[in-house]
Parts: C-alpha cells; sequence; structure tokens
C-alpha cells in the first residue's frame, strides 16, 4: 500500500498536533500546580507562616506571577525566621528578595540582598550575576565588570557572564569619533 502526499500531509500534521497539545497540556498542568498552591499559601495567610522554607515557597509563587511587592513582604518574613536555615538556604531567600527589589527598580535594596546572598554563599554565581545586573542599572559599570569577572572565575563557561562582560568591554573601549573638524557637511 503506497501512502499519497496528502496522507502523508496529514499523518505529519496529526503528529505535530499531538506534539504541540503535549505541550500544552504540560503548561497547563504546571500552572493550575502553582495557581493551588499560591490559593493554599494565600488561605493560610502570611501570618501563619512561619517556617523559612514554606516562606520562600510562598515568595516564589509570587515572584512567578508578577507579585513583587507581595513577594518582597513574604521573603523579609522568611529572613526574619530563617537563623536555623543553612547558608546555602540563607544565600538562596536572600537572593530572591534581591531579584524582588530589582523588580521594583529598587537597585540599591536589590544590591544589599545579593551582597549578603554573596556573604552567606561566596560562590553564588546566580547572585553575583544578579549583584552584577543590579550595578549595571545604577550605571557603575567598573565594579558590574568586576562582578562579572567574578562569575567567570568561579564558572568560565557561564554564558550570561560571558555576553555581559563582552557588551561591558565594548562600553569601556568606546571612544567617540574625533574627526569631526576633519570632516565638512
Amino acid at each position: 500500500m503506497e501512502i499519497s502526499s496528502f496522507q502523508s500531509y496529514l499523518i505529519i500534521l496529526f503528529v505535530v498536533l499531538i506534539i504541540i497539545s503535549i505541550f500544552v497540556f504540560r503548561q497547563f498542568l504546571r500552572t493550575r500546580s502553582e495557581e493551588l498552591n499560591l490559593v493554599k499559601f494565600e488561605q493560610k495567610g502570611l501570618d501563619s507562616l512561619t517556617q523559612a522554607t514554606e516562606l520562600y515557597e510562598f515568595g516564589s509563587i509570587q515572584i512567578k506571577k508578577r507579585l513583587y511587592s507581595e513577594a518582597t513582604k513574604t521573603f523579609l518574613k522568611a529572613i526574619e525566621n530563617y537563623e536555623n536555615e543553612p547558608d546555602e538556604a540563607k544565600a538562596i531567600i536572600n537572593n530572591a528578595l534581591g531579584f524582588s527589589y530589582a523588580a521594583q527598580n529598587e537597585f540599591k535594596k536589590a544590591i544589599k540582598h545579593y551582597n549578603s546572598a554573596i556573604k552567606s554563599l561566596p560562590e553564588y554565581p546566580i547572585a553575583l550575576n544578579n549583584l552584577a545586573s543590579a550595578q549595571q542599572r545604577l550605571l557603575e559599570y567598573d565594579l558590574a565588570y568586576e562582578t562579572y569577572q567574578k562569575v567567570l572565575v568561579i564558572d568560565p563557561k557561564n554564558k550570561t557572564a560571558i555576553k555581559k562582560s563582552k557588551e561591558l568591554e565594548k562600553r569601556n573601549n568606546y571612544k567617540p569619533y574625533k574627526g569631526i573638524k576633519d570632516k565638512g557637511f
């Protein structure tokens, strides 16, 4: 039995539609799960949450939903309750709080918390990249470049640090054209 070009087209179309529907369904389940967790945490209320891990999870969901001011409050409460947590958890919470502040364009506060994350976990490339990004947004290009270089010492293949370092090198090596007087219009 031979398959005509029309039949092969329909088979290919059917397979593509199945693959797309699988991805859409997985995304639907993931979003539904996040929504249910958000509702669960909101029903408990921020005041009833006392463990840093629960607060971090709640704040992370709020960040995914772009509820940055609420996430800031949640992470601040997590910091109040994380004294018994390991240094890595403290670093992750401080980095998330810094990200929340940066999303609200409060870069000085973000830098403070990125530095706290780095103090807890000195070789934390994500916090270092975030710190450099905040420094860059405050027009502190030399500091940002140095911070990206620290990331590259820790992780030489870090794509973000490589890309941003190259951008800053181009920016720092930029010299405006001085020969305007020689050219006439």
